[in-house]
């Protein structure tokens, strides 16, 4: 933990989800963009959003 490299916050602010154009939320710890309208989880690598959803994570019920 702690490993990953942080998000810019400008970014996150103007970045929305790619399925339903909904809102994100920054999970630090996961490395992760979450979208809980699409219940889905956007990896983050080397401090870069992959909004692909075919690379996404599907959240847990």
């Amino acid at each position: 933990m702690g490993e990953h490299a942080p998000l810019d916050p400008r970014l996150l602010e103007i970045l929305v989800c790619p399925v339903t154009k909904g809102p994100l939320e920054y999970d630090r710890e996961a490395g992760e963009l979450i979208s809980r309208q699409a219940g889905l989880a956007f990896p983050i690598r080397d401090g870069i959003p992959i909004m692909l959803p075919d690379e996404a994570r599907v959240l847990g019920v």
